[in-house]
Order: C-alpha cells, then sequence, then structure tokens
C-alpha cells in the first residue's frame, strides 16, 4: 500500500509540473506579442522650399508729415474748414484769415502805383521837350540832364509802386491757407477768433495718406535684409497688411545695437492707423529644408519631440528642434533623419516604446482627363 501511495503522488506531482509548464509558456507567449496600443499614420520627412524669414517689431508712422503754418503775421482766423480725419486734396482751402486790413493796404498801393505812372509820363513828356529845346539851343546840357534824371527817377518811383502792388497781393493770398499735398489731417491746432503770427502751426498732413511700418531689427539681420524685399505686418487692430522694404537705415542706434528698416504700406489702410504697435516678417529668401506634418511634433514639458516607428512596429521618442512653418508642415532642423518614418497624428497618446499597427496613406489619385 505505501508504494501504490507513493507512485500515486509522484504521478499526481508530475502531471502538475506539465501543468505549470504549459501555463509559463503560455504567459511568455503573452508577453512575447503585446498587443499594439494605437493603430498610426505614418509619413515620411519631405524636402521643402520654405520662405525665410526675419521677424521684427515696430511702429506705424506716417510716412511725410507736412506742418502747415499761417505765412501772415498777426491775423485773426475766420474759418477753419476742415477737421481731424479729413481727406484733402492738393490746394484745397484748409482755414482761412481775416483780409480787411490786407484788402484796404492792396487799394492803397494800387493808388500808389497809378500816381507814380502818372508821375512817370509826366516826366518822360518832360524830358522829350528839354530834347527838343536843347537841340535848338535854348537848353543848356545841365538842364537835360535834370531832366533826364527826373525821367529815370519816376521810372523808379513805378517800378517800386508796382512791387508794393504785388506783394500786397502776395500778402492777400495768404489768408487762405491751402493744403500743400494730398493727405489726410492728423492734426487740428487751428481754432476760430484766435490771432495767429507768421509761422504759427495750424494743421498737420499726412501726404497722401501714406503711412509706413518702422521695425526695429537687430545688427546681424539687417545684412540679409534687401530694398524691395516683401513684408507681411500685422498691426495692433488685427489688420494684416502686405508691404515691401523701402529703405534700411544705414546707422545702428548706439544704445539698443538695432537699425530701422522702413517698410512701405498700402494708401487704404483701413483699422491700421499711425502710432500703432506692429509686428512683421520680413522675407529674405527661399530655402529648402527637412519638414514633417505639424501633427507629428508633440510639446512636452517645453521640447519638441516626434516618434519614430521602428521595423518591429514599436516607436522612439525622439527630441527636435522645430524651425520655420508653412501651411501643415514644419521645418525640423535636427534630431530627425530623412529615412526615419514618423507617426504622424496620435503622438500625443503614445510613450516610448510601444507597440502601435502602422496604416500606410492612401495613394493620392489625380483625377482621369475627360
Amino acid at each position: 500500500m505505501k508504494k501504490s501511495g507513493v507512485w500515486v503522488w509522484v504521478l499526481v506531482g508530475a502531471l502538475a509540473g506539465v501543468s505549470g509548464a504549459a501555463i509559463a509558456n503560455d504567459d511568455s507567449k503573452k508577453t512575447n506579442t503585446a498587443k499594439p496600443s494605437l493603430t498610426v499614420l505614418v509619413a515620411m520627412p519631405q524636402t521643402s522650399s520654405l520662405p525665410q524669414m526675419v521677424q521684427a517689431n515696430g511702429n506705424l508712422a506716417a510716412w511725410q508729415e507736412a506742418v502747415v503754418g499761417a505765412e501772415a503775421n498777426g491775423l485773426k482766423i475766420t474759418e477753419v474748414r476742415v477737421n481731424v480725419g479729413d481727406r484733402v486734396q492738393r490746394g484745397d482751402v484748409l482755414a482761412v484769415l481775416q483780409a480787411d486790413t490786407l484788402r484796404a493796404e492792396l487799394a492803397q498801393a494800387q493808388a500808389s502805383l497809378a500816381e507814380a505812372t502818372a508821375n512817370a509820363l509826366e516826366a518822360k513828356a518832360q524830358a522829350e521837350r528839354a530834347r527838343s529845346l536843347q537841340q535848338q539851343g535854348f537848353f543848356s546840357n545841365a538842364q537835360l540832364s535834370q531832366a533826364l534824371a527826373a525821367e529815370a527817377s519816376s521810372v523808379a518811383r513805378v517800378q517800386s509802386a508796382r512791387a508794393m502792388v504785388q506783394l500786397q497781393n502776395v500778402r492777400l493770398s495768404q489768408t487762405q491757407v491751402l493744403a500743400p499735398d494730398a493727405g489726410v489731417i492728423s492734426v487740428r491746432q487751428a481754432t476760430v477768433g484766435s490771432v495767429v503770427g507768421a509761422g504759427t502751426e495750424l494743421v498737420r498732413l499726412i501726404r497722401q495718406g501714406r503711412i509706413e511700418w518702422r521695425a526695429e531689427v537687430t545688427a546681424a539681420e539687417i545684412g540679409r535684409i534687401q530694398v524691395g524685399a516683401p513684408v507681411q505686418v500685422k498691426a495692433a487692430s488685427g489688420q494684416v497688411l502686405q508691404g515691401k522694404v523701402r529703405m534700411v537705415a544705414p546707422s545702428v542706434d548706439a544704445q539698443t545695437r538695432n537699425a530701422l528698416v522702413y517698410v512701405d504700406l498700402p494708401v487704404q489702410t483701413g483699422s491700421a492707423r499711425a502710432g500703432m504697435y506692429a509686428q512683421g516678417e520680413i522675407t529674405l529668401g527661399q530655402s529648402q529644408a527637412l519638414t514633417v506634418p505639424q501633427t507629428a511634433v508633440v510639446v512636452r514639458d517645453g521640447f519638441s519631440y516626434v516618434y519614430a516607428v521602428g521595423a518591429d512596429q514599436k516607436v522612439t521618442q525622439l527630441k527636435v528642434q522645430t524651425g520655420r512653418q508653412s501651411g501643415d508642415r514644419v521645418e525640423v532642423i535636427s534630431g530627425l533623419k530623412a529615412d526615419t518614418r514618423v507617426v504622424a497624428s496620435g503622438g500625443a497618446f503614445l510613450n516610448h516604446g510601444d507597440t502601435v499597427r502602422v496604416v500606410d496613406a492612401a495613394p493620392v489619385t489625380k483625377p482621369a482627363a475627360k
């Protein structure tokens, strides 16, 4: 009986060992055949032509601002015909000054001219008579010279009186303050009833309504910017403007080490106004760059990563440095090789070493020609 009992226990132990080995093999198979955690779409990096940009900040300013002042002295303003924001044309009347005194002075000058003209005619007649009498021996040479001198003096008085009339006409015309150019009124200082002196500022005019963007760039960037380069400017109002580089400043500020770039903007600027802060991008040209879909880049803890898919369908997290962006693609400056398959989307749900199921993108088919 003891022998049979021993054999029973041996048989039970053997069966248990076989069962344990089978369970261990099943566990190892499960470990070796881990299920994919996610189905992903993969993409290959592409070499694309991207624009080279210089980003800058600056202010919008008037292209040229004309200060329009009074030329006449000591006259009262009787009318102001413009206000801030008005658009004017060259020669439009901006303000009117009191002209009564100047009209009276003009009339007086005209009267003096008439008197001088009459005296000149009389002196001319006397000189002709003196010449005739001198030939007949009735006038001496001294008397003839005196008559000729009186004639010349009367002619000079006529010219002086005529110049005085012209002066009074000019002063009278200055009672109408005219726009020196077409543009937009930006400042109005003139008020009806005030007495102004010569040179007193009345209004300011943004010539032709043009504004420009004055961008600040570093000394290292200024050498790469060319006149005529296209620029995209975004004003503080949200409006996006397209412009061109008009001029690069010939000097660099000694304090900030920055230089100004002057960018011409369209005349019709909408909500953009002089004095606004604006950001912009200056295009330098085109260059080749390694790009991936924007959705392939995952940002974690302030760093950018992409997930590379290996032959065993496992992903490897790669730290990359990104650069320019164009449409839905972003430049990868470093950290990625051109022949590496990357997860095009869904990388935010992956971790290093995860197994994925790869789905290739469907080929793009062109429509058949009709």
